[in-house]
């Protein structure tokens, strides 16, 4: 023990002379001795701190505590180590710390015990955070083992717990943010769901709860109690939000709930608390709720919105609880007295407003409940407007109020199973008679959800009674009203709405019985039940009007009547006595005015009143007043009463669709007419008005093939037996008819319109509409080249005309008409003799004097005298074309005559006019055109007065623009722009702006618009034609063919520039192209050029034109008979003016009938016409022929002439006529050809040789002429002169070898001249005779005629040959190639079999290849 001591003496010298390591060795020398020496285990650890030891420091102090716990050494060694090191050790300091407090206290050393804890807890303020802080904190709070004797010394614990509070607060806070802060990048995060997680995290470790109940319990100030109460209460309830469904859920809502009602208990006013307190209570009635509690609610928030919805309640008739005896307009506050509420006379205080009136109850539940999220609100709000049958309100209210349960359902774990029956009885209820029947499915589910929970629910019983009622299946809607009325016995609403639906089912003499008792009931009651005795009166009523239905009984003022009359002073809305007064007045008392008031104010009040509203609909249209007609028919139909729900028994009500359809239909608006019309007729599918008014519809929006099936619907009810159908029904056969007109089936309806017209001949619109269909048939026949039927139907609609009354004829429509019949005259002038001139003078009239025909009559002169053919053959005009044109012009002036009054009509009047005075000028000669005439004059005086009538018409602007384009262009291009200007699309516009620029040579500008006319209207062809003609004078003649001939596809038959540019523009192509032409392209000109013939047979250029296309497509007989005919009018045109230019067109003709004749076979008659032609182009200086046209003729007639002569055995007159027309033709190759073969075929030596001198100098002059080279292989073939073979087969091999301008009939004579050359002489061989064939396969596979004599040499080639040139044929051919007929009927005879040879025949029936091919195989 001594040695002990010594060692414990040593450790300590050390120390005190500070040497450390020593005093450690020291006292690991002692622990040698004595392991659990507690002073060795301070020294140590004293030394090991001085060292910078610290752990090994902290283990010995704790080391030593563990041998003597109830010393302060260790404690105070802990306490200092840990206070040099901050926060690092500082949990551990507060233990070391209240060790060490403990140790003083049972010391009795107060003052070091409170010494240790306030230097701890200060240290925690300073180097700790804030959550250590509130952990330090603990030390000197209630719950401390150390609190008991620091008591009085520490603050008190109210202060300290409101500091952790005030601290944990705001840290959580601070926590949740920064968390979800951090956790909402993240990938596919949601805010909501990131919020309640962080929530529940943070709340799961939160003390704050906890503090705040100990803050609460601790508080002397009653302030700081109650805010934390609050703060407590929202605290609890932001975790009961946080926690999903479950346990712990409901125990939170418990909690809250506890609270809530405590705070209610002892009258604190936090509102979120009585909110809580009152909301989450969930009653089956409303009466259920302590009204105690409601008052004090309104007292203390008279400014909230609950307190509005609850004060509006308890104040209504509605409310279940007692009266308030003297109603409290302040609040007041638990604990204060009197004289503390001196603020009410200053206005200070809040007051609670109580409601007098209905209206203010109204006004004032409806302010409350639209910012009011309260459940509690919802219920009062929906039960009031229940009661005051504000349905529409009601459905809106309550889908929200359902949405918000969902909300606070999911929110609070709470089930409101109560409240959603209440609100889904409110909601059900309301849909029973909001827009009935539209929501009654709906309204039943509803109901039988509630059922299903609680099937002793009255209300719902009731609701679907009601139901059942409004879809008259009334045994059911008893028996549920009846249930209902055995568990509320006392329910008159219920009993009088059994009695009521016995009635509608028909028992009226039950019905009555019952509501005749519940009347003195409902008396009684006096003003509480108003609505309901009132209805009950005129139900009462009701059944007396049905039980005697005769004329007396109903009009007698002491029976229904009477009752009608007190239901209207009990209830002055009650619309449905309003409808049946109406009745009254209008059936019985005759008063059509009152009637008119009572359904008016019956509509007014209610929607549903159908009745009334169909007879004021009926009324209005009888006036012709569709806006009203709309107006009501419109609010019908929103009332939702007039279409029946899925599955209902109950029949819709079509009428309001229809109505609204008419009225529509009036103001043109035809789409949602369609619509209209289409809702009747789901209701009502036999409804023939609506089917014609459906047609209608369709037919005015353009839909014309609906339109025809909704009209042929209507004519099958018409048709039917039992259709009940009021009115006429000719109007379907007009409605199809103007819907046949529109889709082009003009013939058609010309029919229908002819069987109204027999039915109704003083219908003017109908006869107006038949002459229009008719010309605009005519029109139509004109544009698709039907002349004749064109005509015939004019002549029809001028016959018509003759016929109609005077009424008819005194509109503007039929002066048109007949204007435009007569003009078709005017345009198909080959027809213009069948003009029947007596009735359009029969029709017109015959005085100049009238004051119709006046109108221009000084600058046209045009009158009745000149239209009846006075001063025949003057003006350049024909006697019966004058007559057409002047008819056309005096028909125009009467429509301007009759359109006096209407300024629209007058200006088409005047326009209509304008183009038939420019029609009148147009068809005048070219030389009277070239000057200004006074057709001209009085149609660009029209058209200006167009203009003047209505300038905004961009056609009128055209129209001027056209007529002034030869003598102002100036104007012209003025009018045109200003045309464009009002309507920027128009084609027509643009092409003639065009046509203006082309004619003043601005060719770059008339490109430009006609490019600018294409893209407005890419089938207007005369945009294709200007640009055509622009081609034209830039010299790109293909171009202009092309462009010609597109326009010729797209124009109307009637459109003469086409026809004319593109026939000139084919002849001019042919003239250019190889002899051979396919017939094909012979077609169209002469099509083109015949109809240019029907529309003005006048036009001699263009019938020559259609000779030449005649002539060249071996139609001679049609080109003898037109160049007759253009003979005679030339010559007796020249025998009249002696012009030069007749006499040039007489010598051509002539030229062009001697070639006629020569190919009709009439010899003599073609020597004869060639004669006269060359007589009269002997002489150059008298003839107007040019040089070029004259040796043309002369050429042709020279030609034409030794041809006629050789086939007249003539053969010295045609070899000296051939000679001729060499020498005047400077040696032309193809006459020289023909000059030989005559000389061959005398057979006389010297003239063959004479042919051989005439082919020679042919190759000389024109080497790669083919026709001489074949000749002369010919001859020399025939000749046998090898040598001359051999020059002739080289020539021959090269223009096989060449495309260029050798047809493909000149290609196969090539070949067939060559395979006879091969197979001349011993030499020949069938060899040779393929490989020429083959060659010319080679250098032509695309023609048949290779193939086809490869195919007839026979071999193992032959047969696959054949085919191959039928093949090659049939793809050569129009339209895809350049082929004859007579080529594929060659390739079809060629293959030996019957049908290949009988569809040869079929092909070119002309041609023998066929005939031949069918022989050989019905012979083989």
């Amino acid at each position: 023990m001594s040695g002990t001591k010594a060692l414990l003496k040593a450790v300590n010298e050390a120390i005190r002379q500070q040497k450390w390591d020593a005093a450690i060795e020291a006292a690991e020398d002692v622990f040698q001795k004595d392991a659990k020496n507690y002073q060795a285990h301070i020294f140590l650890a004293f030394a090991l701190d001085k060292t910078n030891k610290v752990d090994q420091a902290e283990t010995t102090y704790l080391a030593a505590t563990r041998i003597k716990p109830s010393d302060t050494q260790a404690w105070q060694g802990l306490v200092k180590l840990y206070q040099r090191q901050g926060a690092k050790k500082l949990k551990q300091y507060q233990h070391a710390a209240l060790k060490l407090a403990e140790v003083y206290r049972d010391a009795d050393e107060m003052y070091k015990c409170q010494d240790t804890v306030d230097k701890f807890v200060d240290h925690a303020r300073t180097h700790g955070n804030r959550e250590q802080y509130v952990e330090a904190l603990d030390l000197i709070l209630p719950e401390s083992p150390i609190y008991p004797a620091l008591e009085g010394r520490v603050p008190h614990p109210a202060k300290t717990y409101e500091i952790q509070a005030q601290i944990v607060e705001m840290d959580e806070k601070k926590r949740i943010n920064t968390s979800i802060g951090e956790r909402r990048t993240r990938i596919g995060a949601r805010i909501n769901e990131v919020t309640l997680e962080v929530k529940r995290e943070i709340y799961h470790q939160s003390r704050l709860g906890y503090v705040y109940g100990q803050l609460i319990n601790w508080a002397t100030d009653d302030e700081v109690r109650r805010t934390y109460e609050e703060k407590l209460l929202q605290y609890c309830h932001d975790r009961l939000l946080a926690w999903p469904p479950g346990e712990e859920k409901e125990r939170e809502a418990a909690i809250v709930r506890k609270l809530a009602n405590d705070m209610v208990i002892i009258g604190h006013p936090f509102k979120f608390a009585w909110d809580i307190a009152i909301n989450w209570q969930d009653h089956k009635d409303i009466a259920d709720w302590d009204v105690t509690v409601l008052r004090q609610y309104c007292a203390f928030f008279p400014d909230s919105d609950l307190n509005r919805v609850i004060m509006a309640f308890l104040t209504s008739d509605i409310s279940p609880f007692p009266k308030e005896s003297s109603q409290q307009t302040a609040p007041t506050t638990g604990g204060g007295s009197e004289d503390e509420s001196e603020d009410d006379e200053a206005g200070g205080a809040p007051t609670t407003y109580v409601p007098l009136t209905e209206e203010d109850r109204l006004l004032m539940i409806m302010e409350g409940i639209a910012t009011a999220n309260s459940l509690f609100a919802y219920r009062l709000t929906g039960e009031y407007y229940q009661h005051i049958e504000e349905h529409e309100s009601n459905v809106e209210l309550m889908r929200s109020a359902l949405e918000h349960l969902k909300l606070e359902r999911s929110r609070t774990g709470l089930q409101f199973q109560h409240t959603e029956d209440a609100f889904s009885v409110y909601l059900g209820t309301a849909l029973v008679f909001y827009q009935s029947p539209r929501h009654h499915q709906e309204a039943k589910s509803l109901f039988d959800g509630v059922l299903a929970h609680d099937p002793t629910s009255t209300r719902a019983m009731i609701g679907v009674g009601l139901i059942y009622e409004e879809e008259e299946e009334y045994n059911e809607a008893i028996d549920f009203l009846e249930r209902a009325l055995l568990r509320d016995p006392g329910n008159l609403s219920v009993k009088t709405e059994a009695a009521w639906v016995k009635a509608l089912k028909g028992d009226f003499e039950t019905s009555r019985k019952e509501l005749e008792g519940c009347l003195p009931l409902l008396t009684k009651k006096g003003q509480t039940n108003k609505e309901l005795l009132a209805q009950t009166q005129y139900r009462l009523g009701y059944c007396i009007w049905n039980i005697d239905t005769s004329r007396a009984a109903r009009k007698s003022r002491t029976g229904a009547y009477a009752y009608f009359l007190e239901a209207l002073k009990n209830n002055l809305n009650y619309a449905p006595a309003y409808t049946i007064l109406g009745l009254y007045y209008a059936d019985y008392a005759k008063d059509k005015k009152r009637a008119r008031r009572c359904f008016q104010k019956a509509l007014e009040l209610s929607p549903s009143e159908t009745q009334s509203a169909e007879r004021l609909a009926r009324s209005f249209a009888d006036d012709g007043d569709w806006d009203r007609v709309e107006l009501v028919a419109q609010r019908v139909v929103d009332s939702g009463k007039v279409k029946p729900p899925p599955g209902s028994k109950r029949k819709g009500i079509s009428w309001p669709f229809a109505a609204l359809g008419v009225a529509e239909l009036n103001k043109q608006d035809y789409h949602k007419a369609i619509v209209s019309f289409q809702a009747a007729l789901r209701m009502s599918p036999d409804d023939y008005h609506s089917w014609v008014g459906l047609g209608e519809s369709y037919h005015g929006s353009g839909r014309y093939i609906a339109a025809t099936k909704a009209i042929l619907n209507a004519q099958k009810l018409e048709d039917a037996a039992d259709a009940k159908i009021s009115g006429e029904t000719w109007f379907t056969k007009f409605i199809l008819a103007d819907i046949k007109r529109e889709l082009g089936d003009f013939d058609d309806a010309i029919a229908l319109y002819r069987e109204v017209v027999e039915k109704r001949p003083d219908e003017a619109g109908v006869a107006i509409a038949l002459m229009q269909v008719m010309v605009d048939s005519a029109l139509d026949s004109l544009d698709k080249g039907f002349f004749g039927k064109s005509i015939d139907l004019a002549i029809e609609t001028i016959k018509f005309a003759a016929q109609a009354r005077q009424v008819i004829t005194e509109t503007f429509n039929f002066w048109k008409a007949v204007a435009d019949a007569c003009s078709l005259f005017s345009s198909i002038q080959g027809r213009v003799a069948q003009f029947p001139a007596d009735l359009v003078e029969q029709l017109i009239g015959t005085e100049d004097a009238a004051p119709e025909f006046q109108v221009l009559s000084d600058v046209d002169g045009v009158g009745m005298a000149v239209a009846n053919g006075g001063a025949s053959g003057q003006g350049g005009f024909s006697t019966e074309l004058k007559r057409v044109l002047h008819s056309t012009i005096l028909a125009h002036k009467r429509a301007i005559h009759v359109s006096a009054n209407d300024f629209h009509a007058q200006a088409v009047a005047y326009y209509n006019l304008g183009w038939a005075e420019y029609r009148a000028h147009m068809c005048l000669p070219a030389r009277l055109r070239k000057k200004s005439t006074k057709y001209l004059k009085a149609a660009i005086a029209c058209f200006k007065r167009a203009i003047e009538l209505e300038a905004g018409n961009s056609e009128f602007w055209n129209a001027l623009g056209v007529v002034t384009s030869s003598v102002n262009p100036s104007v012209s291009q003025h009018s045109f722009v200003r045309s464009l200007h009002l309507n920027e699309r128009g084609a027509h516009a643009w092409t003639n702006l065009g046509t203006l620029a082309l004619l003043q040579g601005d060719v770059q500008l008339a490109n430009e618009v006609f490019t600018r006319a294409q893209s407005a209207d890419p089938d207007h062809s005369h945009a294709w034609l200007g640009q055509g003609l622009v081609a034209l004078m830039l010299g790109d003649q293909k171009e202009a063919r092309g462009l010609f001939t597109h326009a010729m596809d797209i124009a109307e038959s009637s459109s003469m520039a086409t026809r004319r540019h593109y026939s000139i523009s084919m002849f001019d192509h042919l003239m250019t192209s190889p002899s051979d032409v396919p017939v094909t392209a012979l077609i169209q000109p002469i099509l083109a050029l015949s109809q240019l013939q029907g529309l003005n047979p006048q036009d001699l250029a263009y019938g020559h034109l259609s000779a030449l296309f005649h002539e060249r497509n071996h139609e001679h007989d049609r080109a003898v008979a037109t160049l007759e005919k253009i003979c005679t009018a030339v010559e007796a045109d020249y025998e009249v003016t002696e012009s030069p230019q007749s006499l040039k067109q007489f010598a051509i003709a002539k030229a062009d009938l001697a070639r006629a004749y020569l190919a009709a076979g009439s010899n003599g008659e073609a020597i004869e016409a060639a004669e006269l032609s060359l007589e009269l182009s002997s002489d150059e200086s008298d003839s107007e022929l040019t040089a070029e046209e004259r040796k043309r003729v002369r050429l042709s007639a020279h030609v034409t002439t030794g041809l006629a002569q050789y086939y007249l055995d003539k053969v010295d007159d045609a070899v000296a006529c051939f000679d001729s027309a060499i020498n005047e033709s400077d040696g032309n190759p193809d006459v020289a050809c023909v000059l030989a073969q005559v000389l061959w075929a005398t057979g006389k030596e010297e003239a063959r040789e004479r042919a051989r001198e005439v082919l020679f100098g042919v190759i000389e002059r024109v080497p790669d002429h083919v026709q001489s080279v074949l000749l002369l292989g010919v001859i020399a073939l025939l000749d046998e002169d090898e040598e001359s073979l051999e020059a002739v087969v080289a020539e021959l091999q090269t223009l096989r070898a060449s495309d260029e301008d050798v047809a493909p009939s000149d290609q196969s004579r090539l070949g067939e001249v060559l395979r006879a050359i091969a197979a001349f002489g011993t030499g020949g061989s069938e060899e040779l005779m393929t490989n020429q064939a083959q060659a010319d396969i080679m250098f032509h596979p695309y023609l048949p005629h290779g193939w086809a004599e490869l195919g007839a040499l026979g071999g193992e080639e032959g047969e696959s040959a054949t085919e191959m040139a039928l093949r090659v044929a049939s793809k050569g051919v129009a339209p895809r190639g350049d082929l004859a007929a007579d080529d594929l009927a060659r390739a079809y005879s060629g293959t030996g079999r019957v049908r290949d040879a009988q569809t040869a025949i079929m092909v070119a029936p002309w041609d023998k290849s066929g005939w031949l091919g069918l022989g050989e195989v019905v012979n083989g």
